[in-house]
C-alpha cells in the first residue's frame, strides 16, 4: 500500500508520515508520499512538492492508494474569512483531485465540534449522532462545510471512499488553540446552572488513529468516526487536575459578551464556539475501538500535557492577552465576571480607537 499525506511538512502531517515510518507491528506501507509546498528534515519518504488549493495536485498523485489530507488551517489567529477559503479550497481540491488520479480512499480531518455543544447533550454521544448545521465563520462551520464536500464526493464518485476523522479538541506540546487559550485564562469560565464534561485527543492518538484507519481500512457510520481518550472528565475533576478555579456567570451574559467582543474583532471565539467551553461535547469512540484501536493518553494525561504547553501565556475568551492586559485583568477577575470574560482586550480596543 502507498499513503500519501498532505501537510506533511509540519503539525499532525509531520507526525502521521513519522508513525508511519516507525510502524508497530507487521503492517507498514509500501511506500510514503509526503506532500507540502516545501521539503522536511524526515526519512524514508517520497516527497513530492505541491499545493493543496492548486488542481495541478493531480499530477503529484500516482500511484497512492490512500491520501490523507491533513493540511488545513485551524489556528485561532487567522482570519476567519482566509481560513475557510483555504479549509475548503484544500478540500475539494483533495478531493477532486483524488478522484481523477483514481485514487481508491481519502481520508479527511475534522473535528467532534460537528457534533454541536448544548446543555442537554447526553455525555457520552453516540459517534452516529446527527451532525449540527452550522455555516457560522468560526472552526465549527468550517468542518462542517468540509464534511457537506465529503458527502457530495462520495455521490459524485462511487469509487472513491472517503472517510472523515473527527478527533475531540486536540493537545499538545506545540499547539495553540481555543481550548488551550481557555486555560490560559485566569479562571474557567462556567455557565449557571450547568457543569462541564471535558473530553480531549492528544495528537499522537491522532496521528496513530489515521494511520490505524489508513492501513487497516477503518471506517465509521456512514464514513465518519471519533477519535478521543475514553470517557470524560467532570469539571471538578478538571479544577483538580489544573489547580485552577471555576467562576460562574448568566448564560445570556456570557453569549452575549462574546458575542459583542467577536463583532468588534476583539477576540477569534465565535458565540457558537464558547458553548464548547462550557456544554458538554463528549462522544463514544465505537468504532475505534470494535476495530482494535485504543488510545494512549487519558483525558488527564492530555490535560496536563495541555497545561504544560500553556507555561508563560495568557489569554482571554481565545484572545492571547500582553503583560498589560494580564495585570489588569488578574486585577479584576477575582470579584468580576465581566473582567474574565474580555474586559481587558476590551480595554486595550478602545484604548487604540481613541488614540491611547
Amino acid at each position: 500500500m502507498v499513503v500519501a499525506v498532505t501537510g506533511a511538512a509540519s503539525g499532525v502531517g509531520r507526525l502521521l508520515v513519522q508513525r508511519l515510518a516507525t510502524p508497530d507491528g507487521s503492517t507498514a506501507p509500501r511506500e510514503i508520499v509526503a506532500i507540502d509546498e516545501e521539503f522536511a528534515d524526515l526519512r524514508g519518504v517520497t516527497w513530492r512538492i505541491a499545493d493543496v488549493c492548486d488542481p495541478g495536485l493531480v499530477s503529484r498523485l500516482g500511484g497512492v492508494d490512500v491520501l490523507v489530507h491533513t493540511a488545513d488551517d485551524r489556528s485561532p489567529d487567522t482570519r476567519p474569512a482566509d481560513r475557510r477559503a483555504h479549509n475548503i479550497r484544500a478540500a475539494q481540491t483533495v478531493l477532486t483531485a483524488a478522484a481523477a488520479s483514481g485514487i481508491p480512499r481519502v481520508i479527511l480531518v475534522t473535528s467532534t465540534m460537528v457534533y454541536g455543544a448544548a446543555p442537554d447533550s447526553p455525555v457520552p454521544l453516540p459517534e452516529d449522532a446527527p451532525r449540527v448545521s452550522d455555516n457560522s465563520e468560526g472552526l465549527m462551520g468550517d468542518f462542517a462545510e468540509v464534511e457537506a464536500l465529503a458527502e457530495r464526493a462520495r455521490r459524485a464518485h462511487p469509487s472513491l471512499a472517503v472517510t472523515v476523522v473527527r478527533p475531540a479538541p486536540l493537545v499538545g506540546p506545540e499547539l495553540d488553540t481555543l481550548f488551550s487559550r481557555h486555560f490560559s485564562a485566569p479562571r474557567l469560565l462556567t455557565v449557571k446552572g450547568h457543569r462541564q464534561h471535558w473530553q480531549f485527543c492528544h495528537e499522537d492518538d491522532l496521528t496513530s488513529a489515521l494511520a490505524f484507519c489508513a492501513l487497516h481500512g477503518v471506517d465509521g457510520p456512514d464514513g465518519a468516526l471519533a477519535v478521543a481518550s475514553e470517557g470524560s472528565l467532570t469539571q471538578e475533576e478538571v479544577e483538580d487536575i489544573t489547580g485552577m478555579k471555576h467562576f460562574e456567570v448568566p448564560a445570556n451574559l456570557a453569549f452575549g459578551a462574546i458575542r459583542r467582543l467577536h463583532q468588534a474583532r476583539i477576540t477569534p471565539a465565535a458565540e457558537g464556539e464558547l458553548k464548547f467551553l462550557v456544554y458538554p461535547c463528549v462522544v463514544d469512540c465505537g468504532s475505534l475501538r470494535e476495530a482494535g484501536w485504543k488510545p494512549g493518553h487519558d483525558n488527564g494525561e492530555a490535560l496536563e500535557v495541555l497545561m504544560a504547553s500553556k507555561s508563560g501565556k495568557h489569554a482571554l475568551v481565545g484572545r492571547s492577552l500582553g503583560r498589560k492586559e494580564v495585570t489588569i485583568t488578574a486585577a479584576g477577575a477575582a470579584g468580576a465576571a465581566a473582567a474574565a470574560i474580555g474586559t481587558a482586550a476590551a480595554i486595550r480596543h478602545l484604548r487604540r480607537r481613541k488614540g491611547g
